[in-house]
């Protein structure tokens, strides 16, 4: 039981994640074909940035505390790049030197939209996991399946 409810808060921080780096490619899509203004685009962006660090932080640590290794393995690199930008203090854009970096922007959002789409899928495949075992009058042997990290 303890084990679907920590896939569901897991599923429910990678939602917020995807929701967040797709909203970012959305303003920069839109303002690479001039239907959103810099200074609105930047700011939209900017707002959610740093709610997205936070929920990975918390995504890692969670993944660390209940011994997920493999997962915890795939998320702290971007964890760590993303502690590094904050450190730089390069986690913002910048609205005069948006239209130079648009390409790289994009395409770091898509790498991240990338991994959280592997966190996702396994999301998924563990709470569909942990509801047929709930659901299983004989315990479902779960624990040898691949995905459990």
């Amino acid at each position: 039981m303890w084990n679907l409810i920590f896939w569901i808060i897991c599923l429910l921080i990678n939602f917020g994640l995807l929701a967040i780096v797709f909203y970012a490619l959305l303003c920069l899509t839109d303002l690479e074909v001039d239907q959103m203004d810099p200074f609105v685009a930047t700011a939209n962006i900017n707002r959610w940035i740093l709610l997205e660090f936070a929920l990975q932080a918390a995504l890692s640590i969670l993944l660390l505390f209940t011994g997920h290794w493999i997962l915890f393995l795939v998320a702290v690199p971007l964890t760590c790049y993303h502690a590094m930008l904050f450190i730089r203090r390069q986690h913002l854009i910048d609205v005069t030197e948006v239209f130079r970096n648009l390409n790289t922007d994009k395409k770091h959002r898509m790498i991240k939209l990338g991994v959280y789409m592997i966190f996702f899928t396994v999301c998924v495949f563990r709470i569909g996991a942990g509801i047929l075992s709930l659901f299983n009058s004989e315990e479902l042997d779960i624990h040898s399946s691949f995905f459990e990290f």
